[in-house]
C-alpha cells in the first residue's frame, strides 16, 4: 500500500469538537475539487459529521457533501466514489449534497479547465482513508485490540479473531476523540473495487422526473419578483434614453430599474459588453415579457459597430501587417524553408460561436442593507462573491452564494454578470428577485468563443522529410495556438508566432478553449503533409513522435510523446486501420489537451450530394485512472458530437455590431438524427493519476471530421463551419 502523510499544511486537518454536534470534523482543504449527488435511503435518527465533506449516520449511512458546482460532467457522482473507495463504504448507502460556497473549507470550488478530478484526485483519497483509519481505531478500543488485525469493508469493521463486527455509524461518535493520524496508508490501485466501474448518475432519478435541481427551478418564496434585462442591440451602443411610463403601468409590472455593474477592479470572471441595462420587475415571466417589448428604448453609438466581412479582413491584415509575438522559434526557420525543396502552406478560419447551454443564464438575489443571498447555476462562485461585495458595499463574510445544478456551462457560467445583475436588481428594489434571460438575452450578449485564422507552413526535403514547420495564429481578439505543444519537439526548425485583434464583441472560454480550433486545423494540416510526404497519416503521426522520444527539440515540449503515440497505436488498432471498405472513407485526428490524449478515427459515407454521413467513429484515450466508466464514455461521446455540430454548422456573425443569429431557428446545431452515429470508447489502462476528460475529445474530431470529408469528397476543409463550405463549392 501507498503511505501518505494527511499533514500537508495547518489548514489540511483541523479537528473540531462542537458541544452542540457530536462526532469528528476533519476539515480536509485539498478536497476542494469534490462533487457528489443524490439518493432514497432511511434517513438516520442522528448523524455525526467527519468533516466538511463526509457525515455518518448511526444506521450507517453516508453523507458526502460536494463543493464543486456540476455542469453535466458527472463530477457529482465521480468524485464522491472517489472518497468511497478509501473509506471502504458500501456505495448503496451513500447520499450525495451540494455544499454551499465555503472558503474557509474548500480550496478551489469551480468548474472550469477540466481539472476536477486531477486536483480532487490525493486529497480525496486520503480524506475517506483517513475517516476509515479513525474509525477502525475507535473500533480496535471498543475491542481492546490492535487496529492492525482489523479489517473494513462496505461499512462494517471485522475482528478475525473472534467474528465480531461494528458497522461505521456504531463509532463515528467515538472517533470524534481521537487524533487525526499523521499518514495514512492508500489502497493499491488493482485493489479498487469502485473506482473504474459503471455507476449511474446521483441525480439522474431527479433529472428524468423534472425535480427541482437547476437554477431555473429555484423560485424564492412569495415575495420573490420576476426580471427580465434589455441590453443594447449591438456591440458599440450604449442606452441614451428610455420612456418607460406606458411599461410601468402594464399589468402585473413591478418596477423598471436602470443597472449598471460596472466594477472599478473587475476580475477576469467580470467579462461583460453590457454593464449598463434596463431590468423589468414584474410577477410573472410572461407580463415581464410583454413589458420589455413595449419599452421605448434610445440607443447611441458608444465604440465602432464590428462586422463580419470587417473581422475577416482584419484577421488576414494582422498577420500580414503586424510583427508579432514570437512564441518559440528552434533554428533558423526562414533558412529551413528556403533550402526545402517542398512547401505546403495552408490557412484554416472558424466564426464566433455562442454557447447555448440548454439553461439559459439565471439568477436569483436576495439583498438587504447589510447581507445578500445568491442562489444559482454558477461556474465560478468564489468570483462571484468578490465581485458581489464590490459592487454592493457588502463584506465578502455577509454575502452567500448556493450552487445549483447547471443546465450546461461549456465556459459560458464562467463568467457571473447574471448572478450580479440579479444582485443589483434586488439591491434597486429592496427585494428578493428571480433574473431570467430568454434565449435571446444570452445569444446577443456576447461571451462569445472568439473567431480564428490560422496558417501552417511545412516544408520537406528531397526524402520527404519534415524537416520546417511554421505556424502563425491570429483571432478576435488572440490566437489559438499553443507554442509549445505538438509538434514542437518533433522537427529541427520549427515556429509559433501570434497575432491579435482589438474588438469591443466580448469573448470568453468554449469548450477546450483554442483547443477546439487548433487541433482541428492543425490536425488537418498534418494529413495534407502527409499526402505531400507520400506517407501513411498515422504512420507520418508517429514517425514524429518517435523523434520526440528518442531525441527531441528543445526542452519545453508539454506533452509525452510516449503517450501519444500510445493512443494512435490504439486507435489504429481498434478501428482496423488500413482495412478498405467499399464506399468507406476514414480520417483520423489525435490531440493532447488538458492533460489527456486522445485519437479518434471516423469513418463517413457519401449522401448523394449532400454532405457525407458520419458512419462510424472510434476513440482512444489516455486520461490515466478512469473513476467512473459510465461518466466517463458519456462525456467522451457527447464531446465528439458537440465537436462535430459546431464544426458542421455553427456560427455567429454581425452586421453593424449587431448579432444576427438570436435563437436556433437561425443558429444552427447538430440535430438528434445527424447525431445517431456509432461510437466506440476505449480507454487506456494505467496507474496514471486522472487527468481531464470533459473537454479533450471535441478538439481533435474536427480534424478526424475534416479529413474524413477530404477522402469521400475529394476536396479539403479549411473553413468552418463545413457544410456551409460544401454547400457554397456545390452551389459553384
Amino acid at each position: 500500500m501507498t503511505v501518505i502523510k494527511t499533514r500537508i499544511n495547518r489548514r489540511s486537518f483541523l479537528k473540531v469538537s462542537s458541544a452542540g454536534s457530536a462526532g469528528l470534523m476533519i476539515s480536509f482543504s485539498w478536497l476542494a475539487s469534490c462533487t457528489p449527488g443524490t439518493k432514497t435511503l432511511e434517513i438516520p435518527e442522528e448523524w455525526y459529521d467527519l468533516n466538511a465533506y463526509i457525515k455518518i449516520g448511526n444506521n450507517g449511512v453516508v453523507t458526502l457533501f460536494s463543493p464543486n458546482p456540476e455542469i453535466g460532467q458527472n463530477v457529482k457522482t465521480s468524485m464522491p466514489m472517489i472518497i468511497a473507495e478509501e473509506l471502504d463504504v458500501d456505495w448503496k448507502q451513500v447520499i450525495v449534497e451540494q455544499a454551499t460556497l465555503n472558503t474557509d473549507k474548500f480550496d478551489r470550488q469551480l468548474a472550469g479547465g477540466s481539472q476536477s478530478i486531477r486536483h480532487g484526485w490525493d486529497g480525496l483519497r486520503m480524506a475517506g482513508a483517513t475517516a476509515r483509519r479513525m474509525l477502525m481505531e475507535a473500533a480496535a478500543k471498543r475491542w481492546q485490540v490492535s487496529v492492525d488485525g482489523l479489517t473494513a469493508e462496505k461499512g462494517i469493521i471485522t475482528n478475525p479473531a473472534i467474528g465480531d463486527q461494528l458497522g461505521y455509524g456504531d463509532v463515528a461518535l467515538d472517533a470524534s476523540n481521537l487524533e487525526v493520524p499523521e499518514e495514512v496508508e492508500l489502497k493499491e490501485i488493482k485493489d479498487f473495487q469502485l473506482i473504474g466501474k459503471r455507476v449511474k448518475n446521483v441525480d439522474a432519478k431527479k433529472i428524468v422526473t423534472g425535480q427541482p435541481l437547476f437554477g431555473i427551478d429555484y423560485a424564492g418564496d412569495e415575495a420573490t419578483k420576476v426580471a427580465m434585462i434589455v441590453h443594447p442591440p449591438a456591440f458599440g451602443m450604449k442606452l441614451k434614453s428610455m420612456n418607460d411610463d406606458e411599461v410601468k403601468a402594464m399589468p402585473g409590472i413591478h418596477e423598471v430599474v436602470r443597472i449598471n455593474t460596472s466594477l472599478e477592479e473587475p476580475q477576469w470572471s467580470d467579462t461583460n459588453a453590457f454593464n449598463e441595462l434596463v431590468a423589468v420587475v414584474g410577477t410573472t415571466t410572461w407580463e415581464v415579457m410583454k413589458a420589455k417589448q413595449a419599452l421605448q428604448l434610445e440607443w447611441e453609438a458608444d465604440g465602432s459597430l464590428e462586422n463580419t466581412t470587417d473581422h475577416e479582413f482584419a484577421m488576414k491584415d494582422s498577420m500580414e501587417q503586424m510583427e508579432g509575438h514570437v512564441a518559440r522559434e528552434d533554428g533558423d526557420v526562414s533558412k529551413a524553408f528556403a533550402e526545402a525543396d517542398e512547401i505546403v502552406e495552408r490557412t484554416y478560419t472558424a466564426p464566433f460561436l455562442a454557447h447555448n447551454t440548454m439553461e439559459p443564464m439565471n439568477f436569483y438575489a436576495n439583498v438587504s442593507a447589510d447581507k445578500a443571498e445568491l442562489v444559482g447555476p454558477i461556474q465560478t462562485p468564489e468570483n462571484l462573491r468578490e465581485s458581489a461585495s464590490k459592487l454592493l458595499g457588502i463584506p465578502e463574510a455577509n454575502i452567500t452564494v448556493d450552487m445549483t445544478r447547471m443546465g450546461g456551462g461549456f465556459g459560458r457560467r464562467l463568467y457571473g454578470h447574471f448572478g450580479l445583475e440579479a444582485a443589483a436588481i434586488s439591491q434597486a428594489i429592496q427585494g428578493p428577485v428571480k433574473l431570467v434571460y430568454t434565449r435571446e438575452d444570452d445569444m446577443t450578449q456576447g461571451t462569445y468563443r472568439p473567431a480564428y485564422r490560422v496558417t501552417y507552413r511545412a516544408g520537406l526535403d528531397k526524402e520527404k522529410n519534415l524537416v520546417a514547420f511554421e505556424a502563425k495564429g491570429t483571432g478576435i481578439p488572440g490566437s489559438p495556438l499553443f507554442a509549445n505543444r505538438f509538434p514542437a519537439g518533433t522537427v529541427d526548425y520549427y515556429k509559433v508566432t501570434n497575432y491579435w485583434v482589438n474588438t469591443n464583441i466580448s469573448t470568453g472560454a468554449w469548450r477546450a478553449p483554442r483547443s477546439n480550433f487548433t487541433a482541428g486545423a492543425e490536425q488537418a494540416f498534418l494529413d495534407e503533409v502527409a499526402e505531400a510526404a507520400g506517407k501513411d497519416p498515422i504512420d507520418f503521426r508517429l514517425e514524429l513522435f518517435d523523434r520526440a522520444i528518442k531525441n527531441p527539440v528543445g526542452e519545453k515540449n508539454d506533452y509525452d510523446p510516449e503517450r501519444y503515440a500510445g493512443v494512435l497505436r490504439a486507435v489504429r488498432e481498434q478501428a482496423n486501420w488500413g482495412e478498405n471498405k467499399p464506399g468507406v472513407y476514414r480520417g483520423v485526428a489525435a490531440y493532447y489537451c488538458h492533460n489527456s490524449y486522445v485519437a479518434q478515427v471516423m469513418d463517413v459515407v457519401k449522401d448523394g450530394d449532400n454532405l457525407p454521413k458520419i458512419q462510424k467513429i472510434w476513440c482512444a484515450v489516455d486520461c490515466g485512472i478512469v473513476v467512473n466508466l459510465e461518466g466517463a464514455i458519456n462525456q467522451v461521446e457527447g464531446g465528439m458530437i458537440d465537436g462535430i455540430g459546431h464544426a458542421l454548422y455553427s456560427q455567429m456573425t454581425f452586421e453593424n455590431g449587431t448579432p444576427q443569429q438570436n435563437n436556433f431557428d437561425g443558429y444552427r446545431l447538430i440535430r438528434n438524427q445527424e447525431a445517431q452515429m456509432d461510437i466506440d470508447v476505449h480507454f487506456v489502462k494505467n496507474d496514471k493519476h486522472p487527468t481531464g476528460l470533459g473537454e479533450p475529445s471535441l478538439p481533435p474530431v474536427i480534424g478526424a471530421l475534416a479529413n474524413a470529408l477530404y477522402q469521400a469528397t475529394g476536396r479539403r476543409f479549411y473553413e468552418q463551419p463545413f457544410a456551409l463550405e460544401y454547400e457554397k463549392v456545390q452551389m459553384g
